[in-house]
C-alpha cells in the first residue's frame, strides 16, 4: 500500500503519487490530494457513507480548501486528483496538460478510486469536476455507468465557445493540425482577465507560477483536437448512469478587454451553450444558474459562492 505524505495545502491536507508508467516525454504519475475529516463528522456526519472525487480544470490544480471543508465537516471523505501533466504530477519536460484523448485519464481515474476504496467499502461516490475536469468526468461517467451515485459539474467545458456551429467547422481542420503537427503552437487567447478577477476578489491563493499561468498554458492542435472530439461525443448525447448536478454562472462575459463585469461573470465559456448541452447527459439534469458567479462558482464573491454552496447542498443531501 502506498503511503500518505503531507501535501502542500498544509496541515488537515495530505498526498499520494500514483504510478502510471511512462510516455514519450517520460514518467507519468497522477496525485491524489485527500483532507482529512474529524472523527466526530467521520461518525456521525449526514455525508459519512460518501466519497467525493474532485478534478480540476484546464491550466489548474486542486487548492480549494473550502470545498474540502464543506465535504469533510458532514462526514464525507474528499479527495482530489490533480490528472497527469498538471500540478503536483507535472514533471520536468513534460508539455503541461497535453493529451491526444481524453480516454488516457481512465487510468488515473482508476488508480484514484482504488487508493480510495471506494467500491471495496461500499459507499457511495460523488463526482465532482471543474471546466476541462468536468468535459473529462462527464465522459468517463458516461463509459462507466453505475459508479458514481451523483456527478456534480462545476462550469463544465460541454461545448467549445464557439459554438456547435463553430465547432464542427474548426474540427476538420484542427484534426489536420493534429495529425500533421500534434505539438503545433495556438495564439494567445487567453489575456489573464479571469485570472485578474480571482485576484482582485481575493480567491485565487499564491500559485506556483508552472502549475497555474495568470495566461494559462500553451495549447496545441492535438490536444484541441480531444478536446473538440469529447464535445462531439456530449453532442451526440451521453449517459453518465446517474443523477447530474450542473452548477453556471448566470451570464458570461467576453475575454476581449478588461471589465468589472468579469468580477461576476463567467468569462471563460459561454454559459447558455454549457447549459444546453448539459441537458444531453443524463436523464436527470438539474441546472442552477448563480448569479454574479465566475467560471468557478466557489471562487466567486461570497454572496454567489454562498448561492453555490447551497446549491451542491442541495444536490447532495437528495441522494439520501
Amino acid at each position: 500500500m502506498r503511503e500518505w505524505h503531507p501535501d502542500i495545502l498544509g496541515e488537515g491536507f495530505e498526498q499520494q503519487t500514483l504510478p502510471l508508467g511512462t510516455d514519450t516525454e517520460g514518467e507519468v504519475v497522477a496525485t491524489l490530494v485527500r483532507a482529512r475529516p474529524h472523527p466526530g463528522a467521520r461518525l456521525f456526519g449526514e455525508w459519512r457513507d460518501i466519497d467525493v472525487l474532485y478534478v480540476h480544470g484546464w491550466s489548474d490544480y486542486f487548492f480549494q480548501t473550502d470545498l474540502a471543508r464543506f465535504f469533510i465537516d458532514r462526514g464525507a471523505r474528499f479527495h482530489a486528483l490533480d490528472l497527469r501533466k498538471y500540478g503536483r504530477s507535472l514533471r520536468p519536460g513534460q508539455t503541461p496538460g497535453y493529451t491526444v484523448s481524453l480516454d488516457v485519464y481512465d487510468a488515473d481515474i482508476a488508480a484514484a478510486l482504488d487508493a480510495m476504496g471506494t467500491a471495496r467499502e461500499g459507499r457511495r461516490l460523488v463526482l465532482l469536476g471543474h471546466s476541462t475536469g468536468g468535459l473529462t468526468l462527464t465522459l468517463w461517467a458516461a463509459r462507466h455507468p453505475g459508479v458514481a451515485d451523483l456527478l456534480v459539474l462545476n462550469s463544465p467545458w460541454l461545448e467549445l465557445q464557439l459554438g456547435p456551429l463553430g465547432r464542427q467547422a474548426l474540427a476538420p481542420i484542427v484534426n489536420v493540425r493534429a495529425r500533421l503537427d500534434p505539438l503545433g503552437t495556438h495564439p494567445v487567447v487567453d489575456l489573464g482577465f479571469y485570472t485578474r478577477a480571482q485576484r482582485e476578489l481575493g480567491t485565487l491563493p499564491d500559485s506556483p507560477d508552472e502549475w497555474r499561468p495568470a495566461q494559462g498554458f500553451p495549447t496545441h492542435p492535438g490536444w484541441l483536437a480531444a478536446i473538440i472530439a469529447g464535445h462531439a461525443r456530449v453532442a451526440s448525447g451521453v449517459d453518465v448512469g446517474c443523477p447530474a448536478l450542473v452548477l453556471l454562472s448566470r451570464r458570461s462575459t467576453p475575454a476581449l478587454t478588461w471589465n468589472d463585469t468579469m468580477l461576476a461573470s463567467d468569462s471563460v465559456l459561454v454559459v447558455d451553450d454549457i447549459a444546453r448541452a448539459a441537458t444531453r447527459i443524463s436523464a436527470t439534469v438539474t441546472i442552477a444558474r448563480i448569479d454574479g458567479a465566475l467560471h468557478d462558482v466557489f471562487l466567486s464573491a461570497p454572496r454567489a459562492r454562498d448561492a453555490a454552496f447551497a446549491a451542491l447542498a442541495a444536490g447532495v443531501t437528495g441522494l439520501a
